[in-house]
């Protein structure tokens, strides 16, 4: 019997945002991100058709993967942007050191610098960037956590903003539930995915609590995309 998702249940806590969580389970889910998002999370097409039309190869363009969990998508975006020829510098931040430690252990010769911070460390230390993103990461903030990511997002980023999560949906759920259920007790992947969705965002839920200037699109498979453009000097002044 499926859960109500007639509301977010912010109030279900994920298993890997204990500090005591088991080490051995923590790493085996950050490994399990990249085939998650392989498969579901859609970054190839968003690289496709929002960032690489902002990539030259005469210049090198800076982006911020805010959050970055097991590293994965910073990774791949930075490995898509090589193999266009592109050249980028990618860089994640993550305020836990557990999810740092992982990445850095992973990827140690990389094209991505992670590194232990919050987005507020960036805007107190002045810092930019061309392309700000995140994945998974809204529907783990309460009404002050993105009041403030939003806010530094626009404050970091130069030309544009991309926060992609999942979207609360029945059908997600249960199909979700039974692609992870073989596995729910070698990581934490099948009892926290189903929790992050619970606590996930309808487009409505998520428009009506973002400024004006953010838009909230679907994207498929049920997923949504919060995102801001951020206006060129050719525009006027910011």
């Amino acid at each position: 019997m499926l859960p109500d998702l007639g509301r977010r249940a912010t109030d279900l806590l994920e298993l890997m945002d204990d500090p005591d969580c088991d080490p051995a389970l923590l790493d085996a889910t950050y490994a399990r991100f990249a085939t998650v998002n392989r498969l579901v999370s859609g970054w190839r097409g968003l690289y496709r058709s929002r960032i690489r039309p902002l990539l030259h190869p005469s210049r090198t363009t800076t982006i911020l993967d805010i959050g970055f969990g097991g590293g994965d998508v910073a990774v791949a975006i930075a490995d898509w942007a090589q193999a266009d020829h592109l050249p980028v510098q990618v860089v994640g931040i993550d305020p836990d050191e557990r999810s740092v430690a992982f990445a850095r252990r992973r990827y140690p010769d990389g094209p991505v610098a992670f590194r232990p911070a919050h987005s507020s460390d960036l805007v107190a230390g002045g810092e930019e960037a061309d392309i700000v993103l995140s994945n998974h990461v809204l529907h783990h903030l309460d009404p002050a956590g993105l009041s403030s990511l939003l806010a530094d997002s626009s404050r970091i980023a130069r030309r544009l903003v991309l926060h992609s999560d999942l979207e609360r949906d029945r059908l997600a759920y249960a199909v979700y539930g039974l692609a992870t259920r073989a596995g729910r007790r070698r990581s934490f992947l099948h009892v926290d995915g189903l929790r992050s969705i619970r606590r996930s965002y309808r487009q409505d839920e998520l428009q009506r609590v973002v400024p004006d200037d953010w838009n909230v699109e679907r994207s498929f498979p049920m997923r949504l995309l919060l995102s801001q453009t951020v206006p060129s000097a050719a525009d006027g002044p910011r």
